[in-house]
């Protein structure tokens, strides 16, 4: 599969996730009388989910060529030099299913389902949707990648416990940085452009909750360069960094919504990076 395929294919998972992002800062009301009984949760899953098979069946036909060609399978590769972009789109895969599946559980949240049940069918839901995609692109010129589907399996297993657990989601994000000297038009497959992280919030932290600390969020991310210009050097690059918890800053000062978005979007020079 070349580099060029691959970003063609992947940036419908990318706006996926903005929406579902979207979804999150909405929030749920909590304004249900009753919980839905389980067999309507079910049943507002499976339209769900079978809405998203539609639309991705449709997509995948018209710009993807879906089911023009015989299935086939491959190993791409992690984080290997020799691979795709260096590891950053299967960082890209983890986030997408991550999100997603917080942002289908927002919503079926807000449609009445009991916090754990909403955690349970939106993981459900998005996986099967993303599967499905990945399915798709067995049959098509880019074929199945067997580690984008477990990609895809890791992001939606931390997804769940994030959403599952508020504990988690007050301790711990999972980030994506665009930066802002795009190398392409479309941001959600400009590697070049990307970072990943792990943001680790001290004001979760009862030691830190009300000591100056709270302002700060101790990173962990990588990022690859240069897989899109053969001029370039290959690099793959790990950094660790203390950063501005901003997220807290605007949650404090009553913009929830944003402050929602900023646990998924990490802004550019608001944090101090060591890189490898």
């Amino acid at each position: 599969m070349t580099s060029a395929l691959y970003r063609k294919g992947f940036g419908f998972r990318q706006v996926l996730a903005f929406i579902a992002i979207l979804v999150l800062g909405s929030g749920a009301e909590g304004a249900c009388r009753q919980p839905l009984e389980q067999d309507q949760q079910v049943r507002r899953t499976l339209a769900v989910t079978t809405t998203g098979v539609g639309v991705i069946t449709a997509w995948g036909i018209v710009n993807w060529d879906y089911f023009t060609e015989k299935p086939t399978a491959s190993s791409e590769g992690w984080f290997g030099q020799e691979s795709s972009e260096g590891g950053a789109d299967k960082l890209g895969h983890m986030f997408t299913t991550y999100a997603t599946s917080q942002g289908v559980a927002s919503l079926f949240e807000d449609w009445c389902f009991p916090r754990k049940d909403a955690a349970l069918y939106g993981t459900l839901s998005s996986l099967a949707i993303l599967s499905y995609m990945e399915l798709g692109d067995a049959f098509s010129s880019y074929g199945f990648s067997y580690e984008d589907f477990l990609a895809n399996a890791i992001g939606g297993l931390a997804g769940y416990y994030r959403y599952r657990y508020p504990e988690w989601a007050s301790k711990v994000d999972f980030r994506w940085e665009v930066g802002l000297k795009p190398e392409q038009f479309d941001i959600t497959t400009d590697y070049d452009n990307s970072k990943y992280l792990l943001a680790l919030k001290l004001n979760g932290f009862s030691a830190f909750r009300d000591s100056f600390l709270r302002h700060f969020e101790l990173h962990a991310g990588y990022y690859s360069r240069g897989y899109s210009d053969t001029d370039e050097p290959d690099e793959r690059n790990l950094y660790i960094a203390i950063g501005l918890n901003i997220t807290d800053l605007f949650r404090r000062n009553g913009y929830d919504k944003t402050a929602t978005f900023l646990n998924y979007y990490q802004p550019p020079f608001t944090y101090f990076p060591t890189e490898k």
